[in-house]
């Protein structure tokens, strides 16, 4: 357990390096983002009205990007040059490297499979906030910083879907707030 929690602590030192490739200076670290996406997981789940276990929401949230921890935070036009499926491959066998030998380890790799592939109610919600924490965090980044290479994070509204209304409602009224003169 305190060889996990070590390599987890890495994440507090890993940047997102989708800033830092796009010139955002001091970006924010893989644990910032986990913690971004762990309240705004919280948050939408007062917001819908389906039953969600929180503690799998929770829990969700906190390891979907622990892989990221041994293999690096691997930006998406980075990763469109490796074979299919090799990203997720690698990540699924950080993972197991990770949580192997924990008692904990079938249901934490089952639960982050859930984020990976969507298929349950809370894979689903912290996917929805998986993206709204990084579209929150490119509208501050341009805010703060006047950075604007980082218009190809704002799809247009028709291309970007939500599993959940409530996400999306959030989505576009932080839209809306973009477009406001600063």
């Amino acid at each position: 357990m305190l060889q996990l929690l070590l390599n987890a602590h890495r994440l507090k030192c890993t940047p997102r390096t989708g800033w830092v490739t796009r010139g955002v200076a001091d970006a924010e670290s893989v644990a910032d983002h986990c913690f971004g996406v762990a309240f705004i997981s919280l948050t939408l789940a007062e917001m819908v009205d389906r039953p969600i276990d929180k503690a799998k929401l929770l829990t969700i949230a906190l390891l979907h990007d622990l892989p990221e921890s041994v293999i690096s935070d691997l930006p998406t036009p980075a990763a469109v040059h490796f074979p299919p499926g090799a990203k997720r491959k690698a990540e699924a066998e950080a993972l197991n490297e990770l949580l192997n030998g924990l008692p904990c380890a079938e249901y934490w790799h089952s639960w982050w499979q859930e984020f990976e592939d969507g298929t349950s109610i809370e894979g689903q919600l912290v996917r929805d906030a998986d993206r709204l924490d990084m579209l929150i965090q490119a509208h501050v980044y341009e805010q703060t910083t006047g950075n604007r290479w980082l218009e190809e994070f704002w799809p247009p509204s028709e291309d970007l879907s939500f599993e959940f209304s409530a996400a999306q409602a959030l989505y576009d009224e932080l839209r809306v707030l973009r477009q406001r003169p600063t």
